[in-house]
């Protein structure tokens, strides 16, 4: 009985007995071995690989097209350096001057009337 238990116990370890996976593998390739059933994958290694795809694989989100010349792009590289240079104008209109009001001494010592209570 125990050489039977001992029997299925090895069967069981060789089982485990998991292929090692490449030093040189980037995240994509190992994803996609693991999803054909060529590798198996720890739990952890598995999100690494998923953590670290963005990061091997950068994706494009914005492309900028531009039809300019080598003449017209320097061109326009002068304007900019000139604009960055020069002081900047903000254009808003004039405010107007504040006003003061004067109170005589006599209404400013008597309770405000925001302050009274109300009951």
């Amino acid at each position: 009985m125990v050489d039977a238990v001992d029997e299925v116990l090895n069967r069981i370890e060789q089982q485990k007995v998991e292929p090692d996976l490449p030093d040189d593998v980037m995240a994509l390739p190992l994803l996609q071995m693991a999803y054909r059933g060529q590798v198996k994958l720890t739990p952890q290694q598995m999100r690494a690989a998923i953590e670290a795809l963005p990061f091997e694989n950068p994706k494009v989100s914005a492309v900028a097209i531009s039809h300019m010349s080598d003449k017209s792009f320097a061109a326009a590289l002068e304007r900019a350096i000139e604009r960055s240079q020069s002081p900047h104008v903000i254009n808003r209109p004039a405010l107007p001057a504040p006003t003061t009001i004067e109170h005589s001494p006599d209404e400013l010592k008597g309770p405000f009337s925001r302050f009274e209570r109300r009951f």
